[in-house]
């Protein structure tokens, strides 16, 4: 099986150097420090900490191209693309003469797939710096990746004219011969760039994809992918694929060793446990092939490949009940494709199910008559086509069948093995990316109200509640309170042991004294802190008797009947449980989330500019699957608070989960600019 060739990108890096500007009021001085913060903040790798100082000098002076480009070259280091080539627009319409706005801009138009537009903005950049080798070359990667395979071999040719010493030229000019299907000169160039740098990867793993295209020069293959590994040794996907060419070589224990290493470098790489099962069902070691294959279906439950080879596990075992519900879901996936009909009526007659038996027999033949079968695609998970073909001979049914069946589901599989192409920078050094740190994906949590809070470098302030102010302002409780999405977590023993000192001051107060709303609400906080629910919502029921107009005490209540009814979920104790029958439950849990909705709505008719209420109301919507409400929710929270990077990373998730990714994009990008950290693990997810 040939290893495949997709053009692919690897980010590259830009530093900048420090900017000197004029220093004429005390607006000016301070912008300038902030400016020089953020570029600092750039150089050390603090993306998204740069971005909150390049806002501050957007915001004092937005006339300036500088800061906006500063921050494009920040959002591309997250992979925000869309966001890097808004702000290297504006950069440019201020200021049309700055280079390396062009090339920002170019590249992150070319991995949104904008190839046009890349195009013209380094053609628009070289008319500038006309014999610029970074320019050139990421000029002729647009144009090949676009299909101008002639404007991109005059690019090359031009390049490789002025720089004959570079090898990535070769090597992207050998990338645009293989689109052409000129694997002679792809060849020529291949080894033009191994004899200038033997240290080329690239080369290499290019060098073995051709070694297969052309004629299936396994061993000559193998020794490039042997080379590729000395000079990167920590790649899972060359360990992948060097036990491919290892097993087409005849080398099974080489090709295990490979596949056991790739796991250690990628214990969740599906691939490799995938391919891994399959040379261990191969030999019979059917408990390790088992345990892989299951590992691949708890993190793709839909992997039929999988499914396929465990049944045939589970039948090899003996194990036929569970066999027969994976070769069923395959079935259901892929209700034309007659071997696994004959798979099943395998399973059956083992079993002895003759009658079930028979009618997947004559399922699989009524199929085969009829000429239909499903292509599936050897590299994914889906159908790809649907073709007639022609019925062949009644003997000859059942075995092109089960090969056919081999073929889609029990293949090894390559990673791509592609040159790493990457484009290049005038200026080229900055690091580290906080959106390949491997975190949950899940919305903004709830608005609280909390005594506990700890600023970050991104976010120094809390919310401002009017509310919540005027009720620090009167002194009345023991402390003051703050609005966070993050309350702190109390770790420190003599921190909770005061709340517990202050819940008996409360005790004693309302014993001896004619009962205050604030002494409700103040013991209420004390109780959400120390993780004490119903307490805290009896104590806001009562502050609601005494004074039902405060919208503080709505929310605090939501918030505690909120938490309430995730430790009632997590726990799965609603009360009297065991006397209950699923749909109580059920009833019992949508009452709970009603209660929170009341009061949520409540706060928003007792306090209607108030965003956070909105928020949390999203917040609700979205856990009772109400997206398009929770939108709306959403859209009235930034309406109120534009600049509440919490709600425009919810409306983007609820936006990607409706299928709408342009507007996801937009909002997450918004989010991520206005600090809001996971918005870059989820945009490099959906736009890679």
């Amino acid at each position: 099986m040939a290893i495949k060739n997709t053009t692919k990108y690897i980010r590259a890096f830009i530093v900048t150097a420090l900017l000197g500007l004029s220093l004429c009021t005390y607006a000016q001085i301070n912008t300038e420090q902030v400016m020089r913060i953020g570029q600092n903040s750039l150089y050390f790798e603090d993306y998204m900490l740069s971005i909150q100082y390049f806002n501050q000098v957007i915001q004092a002076k937005p006339y300036q191209a500088k800061p906006y480009f500063m921050r494009a070259i920040a959002k591309y280091n997250l992979d925000d693309f869309a966001g890097a080539e808004a702000d290297a627009s504006k950069a440019i319409e201020l200021n049309p003469f700055i280079t390396d706005a062009y090339e920002v801009r170019g590249v992150s138009r070319q991995y949104q797939g904008k190839l046009k537009g890349a195009i013209e903005d380094y053609k628009q950049a070289l008319t500038l710096l006309p014999r610029n080798r970074q320019l050139m070359f990421n000029l002729a990667l647009a144009q090949e990746e676009n299909g101008d395979l002639d404007e991109a071999a005059e690019t090359f040719e031009k390049l490789l004219e002025v720089y004959p010493g570079f090898d990535n030229g070769y090597i992207g000019r050998a990338q645009m011969y293989v689109s052409k299907g000129d694997t002679v000169a792809a060849l020529n160039d291949i080894e033009k760039a191994l004899e200038i740098n033997k240290n080329s990867v690239n080369g290499y793993v290019m060098r073995a994809n051709l070694s297969i295209q052309r004629s299936q020069d396994y061993e000559q293959a193998l020794a490039d992918m042997d080379e590729a590994i000395k000079l990167q040794p920590k790649y899972a996907g060359f360990f992948i694929n060097r036990a491919f060419l290892r097993y087409m070589t005849g080398n099974y224990f080489g090709a295990m060793a490979d596949y056991d290493y790739a796991i250690t470098l990628e214990p969740m790489n599906q691939m490799a446990l995938f391919n891994r099962g399959l040379l261990e069902a191969e030999v019979s070691a059917n408990d390790r092939a088992l345990v892989d294959f299951t590992k691949v279906l708890e993190m793709d439950p839909n992997d039929y490949r999988s499914l396929y080879n465990r049944a045939l596990i589970y039948r090899a075992k003996g194990m036929y009940k569970e066999a027969v519900a994976d070769i069923t879901r395959v079935i259901d996936a892929f209700p034309d494709l007659a071997a696994a009909y004959y798979t099943r009526m395998a399973i059956y007659n083992e079993m002895g199910d003759r009658n079930l038996a028979m009618r997947d027999y004559d399922k699989a033949e009524a199929l085969i008559k009829s000429g239909v079968q499903m292509e599936y695609a050897t590299n994914e998970h889906t159908v790809e086509t649907a073709e007639k073909k022609k019925p062949a001979s009644q003997a000859d049914h059942q075995e092109e069948s089960e090969e056919a069946m081999a073929k889609r589901f029990a293949t090894l599989l390559t990673m791509n093995n592609d040159p790493e192409l990457v484009e290049e920078f005038n200026n080229k050094d900055i690091r580290g990316k906080v959106q390949d740190r491997k975190v949950a994906i899940a919305i903004e949590p709830m608005m609280e109200l909390t005594y506990h809070y700890s600023p970050t470098e991104l976010k120094q302030g809390t919310n401002y509640i009017k509310e919540v102010d005027d009720l620090n302002a009167t002194r009345a409780l023991r402390f003051l309170i703050v609005v966070t999405a993050h309350p702190a977590q109390l770790t420190d023993s003599s921190d909770i042991a005061q709340h517990f000192t202050s819940i008996e001051y409360y005790n004693g107060y309302l014993a001896s004294h004619a009962p205050r709303t604030v002494d409700y609400i103040g013991r209420a906080m004390d109780f959400i802190t120390v993780h004490n629910y119903p307490a805290a919502i009896k104590d806001l029921t009562a502050a609601i008797e005494l004074t039902p107009d405060f919208p503080v005490s709505y929310m605090l209540r939501a918030q505690a009947r909120y938490h309430n009814l995730l430790t009632e979920d997590s726990s799965n104790s609603f009360p009297d449980q065991e006397a209950k029958d699923a749909a109580s439950i059920l009833a019992m849990r949508r009452m709970a989330y009603q209660e929170v909705m009341d009061d949520i709505n409540k706060v928003i008719s007792l306090s209607p500019r108030t965003p956070e209420a909105y928020y949390n109301r999203g917040n609700l919507q979205i856990d009772m699957q109400d997206l398009t409400s929770a939108i709306a929710s959403y859209t009235k929270a930034i309406e109120l608070k534009p600049d509440m990077g919490e709600a425009y990373y919810n409306r983007g998730y609820a936006y990607l989960s409706l299928g709408n990714r342009r507007q996801a994009i937009d909002d997450l990008s918004k989010a991520g600019e206005l600090g809001i950290l996971p918005s870059y693990n989820l945009l490099k997810m959906i736009t890679n």
